[in-house]
């Protein structure tokens, strides 16, 4: 435990208090990261919205949310009720300045009351449209002055193309340093993305063979059983480009294919991938034609269950050309990674909720075993599974038992809940944790995800530029559309997914 965390009295101002992301998320994170030491002896989280909640109101909604969505089960009475002395509640309009001014008030309140200036965090679980205007209005009541001691976090999706990020990052940049800005994609807090690294450039093994010489092609599938439900409205303005893939799979692709930083500082890490995403190949609109598969969920059935298409979701046009699935395959035009394909594909209502990285290694240069040995050959793969599982599994070919030379494929395993006993924290615990300890590390940096948008606008405005006449174009509980495989197909390999009750 971080001793200098105990003494840093710490308020949390979360706008979007009695939204979905705090109920979900926020407030359960805090509250585990309460019950195991991690939260300073003074903090204060004070939620804000429109909806108007008395104190104890909105501690009863956190509570419900606690109960609900924590991964340490109901709260006891006790622990809950010394967590819920720190929790407060504004009413407040986040167009209206007089609204900042009681925020400055409540800082100033507690700072009296502790004796001591308070490092204070703006959480902003809100629409994105909301984002500057309660930058703007933060800035405007001068409550971002003290650089050292004040952090501002921003949920994804941060802009909504290229230029829209430009603007959003000077607009911040007037008014933030880089060192305060915390943009949040909860993907890169998950156990087993942190322990890509540690893999990696922990262990001595790795480093010689990850490299074009030994690895034949990468696979990332991040991919859902869910439609977008009640998200229609969101959704049709964003689609699997912008809400999965220049985000979420980008950054797993980066961590995959980055270079050794030379310390783990916050800076030396994000240089290193941001240096991935400027070797990325950019695409022409041949290029995408080539390397870019769209497609939309139809209606069908999912588990027992008949789910509508996409386009008869609520808050979703009729004709709708937003795309639910995407694949693309991307080069990383340098030393390390020229001519090796990385295939990164995700959707919605697809047959298996699952995010999996797989690296596939290169045959063997001579094949030394008869033809009857190698029936069930397979090149090594290790796959390295974020949901449903968190594990690290190594393929290779053994000799199956007997008197007669058959190779078989077998798993090495690291399987996190067969090692550990410990439960592992959510990824909010451990961005919530690094955002009080100043730890950016895990956190986007501006030109990076200017970056990640320079590469995918040819995509996007293709695709927009361009109805697709074939919509919907996969069924719910498949693996996306034909296209799909076919991206794939045309360079020999085929997607992989994971191991079911340990067979392939």
């Amino acid at each position: 435990m971080n001793s200098t965390i105990k003494e840093q009295p710490t308020i949390f101002i979360i706008f979007g208090g009695t939204g979905d992301l705090n109920s979900r998320k926020l407030a359960p994170a805090l509250y585990n990261l309460f019950l195991e030491g991690w939260l300073p002896t003074q903090f204060a989280i004070i939620g804000t919205g429109r909806t108007p909640l008395s104190k104890e109101q909105f501690a009863e909604k956190i509570l419900e949310g606690v109960n609900k969505f924590s991964r340490s089960g109901e709260a006891e009475k006790e622990k809950w009720d010394q967590f819920a002395q720190h929790l407060f509640y504004q009413p407040s309009d986040i167009k209206d300045a007089t609204t900042y001014t009681e925020f400055g008030n409540r800082i100033a309140d507690h700072e009296q009351e502790w004796n001591t200036k308070a490092h204070v965090i703006y959480y902003l679980a809100v629409a994105p449209d909301f984002f500057s205007i309660i930058a703007e209005n933060i800035n405007k009541a001068g409550l971002a002055t003290d650089q050292e001691k004040t952090r501002i976090v921003i949920e994804k999706p941060f802009g909504h193309d290229l230029q829209s990020a430009r603007d959003l990052n000077k607009l911040l940049a007037g008014i933030f340093d880089e060192h305060q800005i915390y943009r949040i994609d909860h993907y890169l807090g998950k156990e087993t993305v942190q322990n890509i690294m540690a893999f990696r450039f922990a262990n001595s093994i790795m480093e010689p063979i990850w490299n074009r010489n030994y690895i034949e092609h990468i696979q990332i599938s991040v991919t859902e059983q869910l439609g977008v439900e009640e998200r229609g409205d969101y959704y049709e303005g964003a689609g699997a480009m912008r809400d999965m893939l220049q985000n979420h799979l980008l950054q797993l692709l980066c961590f995959v294919a980055m270079e050794p930083p030379v310390s783990f500082e916050a800076d030396e890490v994000r240089d290193r991938k941001v240096d991935v995403l400027k070797a990325m190949r950019r695409f022409t609109q041949e290029d995408v034609r080539a390397s870019a598969v769209r497609g939309q969920y139809g209606a069908g059935w999912l588990e027992g269950k008949e789910v509508p298409g996409y386009r008869e979701e609520k808050k979703v046009e009729p004709q709708s050309n937003t795309e639910t699935f995407a694949a693309v395959k991307f080069f990383v035009d340098n030393w390390r990674w020229q001519g090796v394909p990385f295939y990164v594909r995700t959707g919605k209502r697809m047959h298996q909720s699952l995010s999996v990285i797989t690296i596939q290694f290169r045959d063997v240069p001579h094949l030394v075993f008869p033809s009857e040995a190698m029936e069930s050959w397979q090149q090594n793969r290790l796959i390295i599974s974020i949901q449903p599982e968190m594990s690290i599994r190594l393929q290779v070919q053994a000799k199956r038992p007997g008197l007669d030379m058959v190779l078989n494929t077998v798993d090495m395993v690291f399987d996190y809940k067969g090692t550990y006993t410990s439960q592992a924290p959510e990824a909010y615990e451990t961005l919530l944790l690094d955002t009080m300890l100043g730890d950016q590390t895990l956190f986007m940096r501006g030109d990076q995800v200017e970056a990640a948008w320079d590469l995918i606008m040819p995509i996007l405005n293709t695709w927009q530029g361009n109805k697709s006449l074939h919509f919907p174009n996969y069924s719910a509980d498949s693996w996306g559309p034909e296209n799909a495989e076919a991206l794939i197909a045309r360079d020999g390999f085929h997607w992989f997914t994971l191991p079911v009750n340990g067979k392939k």
